[in-house]
């Protein structure tokens, strides 16, 4: 199946000038190597362009807002439509309107989301490649700027939300919680402090079950279904 980006639907028809189209596009982020047997990092798909503006190159997934239908339902449905993700986490990122952003008048509604290893579907995906999210080639119109800002908000907001949870499977190893972390951050942290802190926090619940392999049995945990990954704020409905 093929995939497309939002600006390759049919543009506005040219005597509408004063026409403001709204499209709506997302950041995906996931932890996974980009390369085989490479190191775990902050990963996000593309979309390669198949027509102008931009031909060829890569570009977030995205469509056009559709009247009858909700921002969050579009940014869903273009998701599945361009990806075939479904993310367990999708959160409303920013508006991006400059005048020049595009050839004819568009605003695009970001959202950005992460992914657990489970929900990766690459089989039968045409025009879609995974990227580090840092070191990006120039992307098509301003979405370098647009995963810039995604990647600011991920790494500020993981300090202070259990919001590195969605980038994990149901059960996971303290280890593995801790590299997401450090993934994120791009630093190491201790792990005698990380494993206090994240016990205190009263966001994990320990399993009776353990990780076997080449080294120590490690005691699996599952976050608490109760709390938020983030704290969306006073309007918890999707908009």
């Amino acid at each position: 199946m093929t995939r497309t980006t939002v600006e390759d639907t049919p543009a506005v028809d040219a005597t509408a000038s004063d026409t403001t189209r709204v499209a709506v596009s997302t950041v995906i982020f996931a932890l996974r190597p980009v390369e085989a047997d490479g190191p775990l990092t902050v990963a996000l798909p593309l979309v390669r362009r198949t027509r102008d503006p931009h031909e060829g190159q890569w570009a977030l997934p995205g469509g056009w807002l559709d009247i009858r239908e909700s921002l969050g339902s579009a940014a869903s449905r273009t998701l599945a439509e361009t990806t075939g993700l479904a993310p367990s986490y999708l959160e409303q990122l920013y508006a991006f309107g400059a005048v020049d952003r595009s050839p004819t008048r568009v605003v695009s509604i970001v959202y950005w989301a992460l992914i657990r290893p489970d929900e990766i579907v690459e089989d039968g995906i045409e025009n879609v490649g995974w990227f580090g999210a840092e070191g990006l080639p120039p992307l098509a119109f301003d979405h370098n700027e647009i995963v810039d800002y995604a990647l600011w908000r991920l790494r500020n907001k993981v300090g202070y939300s259990r919001i590195a949870h969605g980038l994990l499977g149901d059960e996971f190893t303290l280890a593995e919680l801790r590299e997401v972390y450090q993934t994120i951050l791009d630093r190491k942290l201790d792990p005698a402090n990380f494993r206090r802190q994240v016990e205190n926090s009263g966001t994990l619940i320990p399993t009776d079950r353990y990780r076997t392999g080449s080294h120590r049995p490690a005691r699996l945990y599952r976050y608490n279904q109760d709390v938020e990954l983030a704290d969306r704020g006073p309007l918890s409905t999707p908009h």
